[in-house]
């Protein structure tokens, strides 16, 4: 017989230690070494310092000579993707790597804080994109301006034309705090709440480029607005600081944290606090830190700050911020009114000064450097040196005198830019899609464009707005499940059982009053060739079961399926 010793025998169960935790990576709580290619490759360099090689080095032996780490991985803190090789189908996207769908040429990103541009810095976008990126330009969902077909070569002259006239690309992209979206209408709206524009440059100067945070688990998104319509879609950013009227302090913000979309959506949590303008940049330095430090490294899918958010809960995150951070109690105040349609600013709106701002709608955020700059010089005709864009693909003039409204509203309408466009141009919003994007699977802006044409000439009597969002795949650029229609990009069956361009269909989303993810139908996908036909089928069965001052939303929480197919 033979004897085993008491400690190669097995433990009952019962008796066994409890098996630790694996750790996600979170600094501070000693997980410090690289835990997946992206964190090594941060921690062998800071991203930040990519630049002067692109200076010294990149522009000078060309493409060819990029370090593939900081190709693919340092260049975003910069402003700098690959573009997606022409020719390259929604087939090739799943079968092969990102590195064989990229081209030789970039999308640049120019950064632009709380939208806010003068007509000299508009210029110069223009000029660029006409001299470097084959006359494209994109307004994003984030206030930026994107360029395409630039060639690492420009990158030291583009740069230099842009710090001149105060605009950078530095942390556009990247592990970092990305663009600062603010209300495209702070200090000049009648209805304003409070101007956070000071709270927006003390964040970006005193942290933007700074090393103490370029380097976070994930990509951080920044959103502040004061005007109660709220319109910056702060629920679905990783930190939003909303204007409210405190009933004993006086006008401040609410601070929401752990927003993001993509595929595990996530919308923002209060933290019950009210924070003064003067202390909005301490408490964003501090939500900030906490991401930086107990954000989740290990998995890059469950890097962004909402999964902490989600596992610790807001009075958690509360606790932490006040007693680890900031070393003081925040003080509690109260929640904003949700307003019932999150603001877009289109058309001619009266500014607390007695001039106007007038808002136009580009059609799903494609521009052009000429047209850019076609802007910029009605905007200076018309005596307005301030120019915004907004969340929403959206383009205004600020500052435009009482007697000057109605020529400015004809001359953009001559460029193809309308102050009173049609409730489908209004409302529709596309990501970049397959014609540039590595990761799309489906065209966007173009199907976005015949779209609209189509929806215009089918029903022109829509007299409710009705938000359509494409995206060219599951990542949510363009906010695909806070759409009253949201159309995420996939391959589908076509009816004779082939592999085509098509969407899964996301209905009933929304921010403000009706905040929530749109309903996904099991099953159910279009074709491209099909979208103007569905969503005509959609809102014609919305429009005739409606009940009096039902929104779209409400409206298909209680619908049949059969209405919604």
């Amino acid at each position: 017989m033979t004897s085993t010793s008491s400690a190669a025998r097995p433990r009952p169960a019962a008796n066994r230690p409890p098996r630790r935790k694996r750790g996600e990576g979170q600094w501070a709580l000693g997980y410090r070494e690289p835990l997946n290619k992206n964190e090594q490759a941060k921690k062998d360099d800071d991203p930040l310092n990519v630049r002067a090689r692109i200076e010294n080095i990149y522009a000078h032996r060309g493409f060819d000579s990029i370090d593939p780490s900081d190709l693919r991985g340092r260049f975003r803190w910069w402003g700098l993707y690959t573009q997606r090789k022409p020719g390259m189908s929604g087939e090739h996207t799943s079968i092969l790597d990102t590195e064989e769908l990229e081209d030789s040429y970039f999308m640049l990103r120019v950064r632009i804080d709380g939208g806010q541009l003068t007509v000299a810095q508009l210029r110069t976008i223009a000029d660029i994109s006409t001299t470097y990126a084959r006359d494209s330009a994109d307004v994003t969902d984030r206030q930026n301006i994107q360029l395409h077909w630039i060639r690492i070569e420009d990158m030291p002259t583009i740069w230099e034309r842009l710090e001149a006239v105060g605009l950078q690309t530095q942390e556009a992209c990247g592990d970092c705090p990305r663009v600062i979206i603010g209300s495209p209408v702070a200090g000049v709206a009648a209805d304003e709440i409070i101007d956070p524009t000071p709270a927006i440059h003390e964040i970006a100067t005193s942290y933007i480029g700074s090393k103490e945070f370029s380097n976070l688990p994930r990509k951080y998104k920044t959103a502040l607005t004061g005007h109660p319509s709220q319109d910056v879609a702060p629920e679905t950013n990783d930190i939003a600081f909303v204007g409210v009227v405190h009933p004993d302090h006086g006008p401040g913000f609410d601070l929401w944290v752990g927003g993001g979309l993509s595929t595990n959506p996530m919308l923002t949590q209060r933290l019950g606090t009210w924070i003064p303008l003067d202390e909005v940049a301490e408490a964003w330095w501090g939500v900030t830190s906490i991401f930086r430090d107990y954000g989740y490294r290990r998995l890059r899918h469950r890097a962004r700050l909402k999964f902490l958010v989600a596992d610790w809960g807001a009075e958690k995150f509360r606790d932490v911020l006040e007693n680890e951070y900031l070393k003081r109690k925040l003080v509690d105040g109260p929640a904003p009114e949700p307003p019932a349609v999150p603001g877009d600013h289109i058309g001619v709106h009266r500014q607390k000064d007695g001039r106007y701002y007038v808002g136009v709608a580009p059609v799903a955020g494609r521009v052009s450097g000429s047209q850019l700059g076609k802007f910029a010089d009605i905007a200076a005709a018309h005596g307005s040196d301030r120019i915004r864009t907004t969340p929403l693909q959206k383009l205004l003039v600020l500052d435009v005198e009482e007697d000057q409204v109605e020529h400015l509203v004809g001359a953009l309408a001559d460029i193809g830019l309308q102050a009173r466009p049609s409730g489908w141009r209004r409302h529709t919003m596309a990501c970049t899609g397959i014609e540039y994007c590595k990761l799309a699977i489906v065209e966007t802006k173009a199907r976005a464009a015949a779209l609209i044409d189509e929806l215009e000439r089918r029903i022109p009597e829509l007299d409710v707005p009705i938000t359509v969002n494409l995206n060219g795949c599951p990542n949510s650029c363009a906010r695909i499940q806070v759409a009253d229609i949201g159309l995420k990009g996939q391959s589908v069956l076509d009816n004779a059982g082939q592999q085509v361009e098509g969407f899964q269909v996301h209905l009933g989303g929304g921010l403000g009053l009706d905040a929530g993810f749109g309903r996904k139908l099991r099953r159910h996908k279009v074709t491209a060739d099909e979208l103007p036909d569905y969503v005509e089928r959609v809102v014609r069965h919305y429009l005739d079961q409606r009940e009096q001052g039902e929104r779209f939303a409400q409206w298909v929480t209680r619908a049949p399926e059969e209405a919604l197919t």
